[in-house]
C-alpha cells in the first residue's frame, strides 16, 4: 500500500466528501469477500431507489497513470465482495488498457472532479427523495385532523394573529418549497415559517445547511402532531381522516402580504 502523506491526504480527501452527502464512506477497510480478505482504500455504503447500494473506491495518488492490472484487480475484488460499483480515481489519468479494461463492466476510471460531478447530483437527489416522502407522511398526518382540532390542539395557528406560535402549515409548505428548490440546486434557500416556534437556520446556503433544517424541523413537527394525537385521545377527540382535506390555508408565499395587509 503506497503511504505517503500525498496519498493519504487525497484518500481522506475522497472519503470526507462521501460524508458531507450524508453517506457512510471508510478508509483502510479490511472486508472478507467469498474467496479472501480485502483491503480497500475507501468503501461507501447508501441507499438508492430503497436498495442497499456498495461502491469500492481506490485512491491512486500517483505519478504516473493507471494501468490495466489495477483495473483487473479491482474487478477481482467487487466480484468477491458482491459491490455495485468500483472506481479508480486518479488524477494522473490512465492507459489505454486500463480504459479497455473497463468496457461493460461495472468500474469506472475518473479524476476525482469527475468523480463529484457524478455522484454529487445522484445522491443528494436520493437523499432529498427521503425527505420529500417523510414530509409526504407527515402532511397526510397533519391534514388528516380537522381544522377545530388542529386549532384546539395547538397544531394551527392564524396568519392574521401575527406572531403566529406555531403553523403546522407554513412549517410544512416551508419544506415542500425548500425540497423543490434543493432538487433544482437553487440555493441559497429560505427557510422562514413565519412561526414564534422555530428550529436552525432561516436560510440554507448548502445541501449540508438544508437537510440539517430538515432532520430538524420534520422531527419537531413530527413531535407536535404526536403530542397533539396523545391529548386527542386521552379527550376523545381522536378521530382522523386520512381522505379529507377540507381547506386551502394560505400558501406561505402569501404570508408576507397578509400581514402587511394587517399592519397596515
Amino acid at each position: 500500500m503506497n503511504e505517503s502523506p500525498e496519498w493519504y491526504q487525497f484518500q481522506e480527501d475522497i472519503c470526507s466528501y462521501f460524508r458531507t452527502l450524508g453517506v457512510s464512506a471508510e478508509t483502510n477497510v479490511t472486508i472478507q469477500g467469498i474467496r479472501t480478505s480485502h483491503d480497500i482504500d475507501i468503501l461507501v455504503k447508501t441507499k438508492f431507489l430503497g436498495q442497499d447500494i456498495v461502491w469500492v473506491i481506490e485512491a491512486k495518488k500517483w505519478k504516473s497513470k493507471v494501468n490495466k492490472l489495477q483495473v483487473l484487480g479491482l474487478r477481482t475484488i467487487i466480484d468477491d465482495i458482491g459491490a455495485d460499483k468500483g472506481f479508480i480515481i486518479s488524477d494522473k489519468g490512465f492507459q489505454s488498457g486500463a480504459k479497455e479494461s473497463t468496457l461493460k463492466t461495472n468500474v469506472q476510471l475518473m479524476t476525482y472532479t469527475e468523480l463529484k460531478n457524478l455522484t454529487k447530483e445522484l445522491i443528494q437527489s436520493e437523499i432529498i427523495q427521503t425527505y420529500k416522502d417523510r414530509l409526504v407522511l407527515l402532511e397526510n398526518r397533519y391534514w388528516s385532523h380537522s381544522k377545530k382540532i388542529r386549532q384546539k390542539y395547538g397544531l394551527r395557528g392564524e396568519i392574521w394573529d401575527y406572531p403566529v406560535n406555531f403553523s403546522g402549515h407554513s412549517l410544512l409548505v416551508t419544506a415542500h418549497l425548500a425540497i423543490n428548490s434543493a432538487l433544482k440546486n437553487e440555493y441559497p434557500i429560505d427557510l422562514q415559517t413565519h412561526s414564534v416556534e422555530k428550529k436552525g437556520l432561516l436560510i440554507a446556503f448548502s445541501f449540508q445547511e438544508l437537510t440539517n433544517w430538515l432532520n430538524l424541523n420534520l422531527n419537531f413537527i413530527d413531535q407536535k402532531i404526536l403530542m397533539a394525537e396523545i391529548e386527542m385521545i386521552k379527550n376523545g377527540d381522536f378521530a382522523p381522516d386520512l381522505f379529507a382535506r377540507e381547506e386551502i390555508e394560505l400558501p406561505i408565499n402569501m404570508i408576507g402580504k397578509q400581514i402587511s395587509t394587517k399592519k397596515s
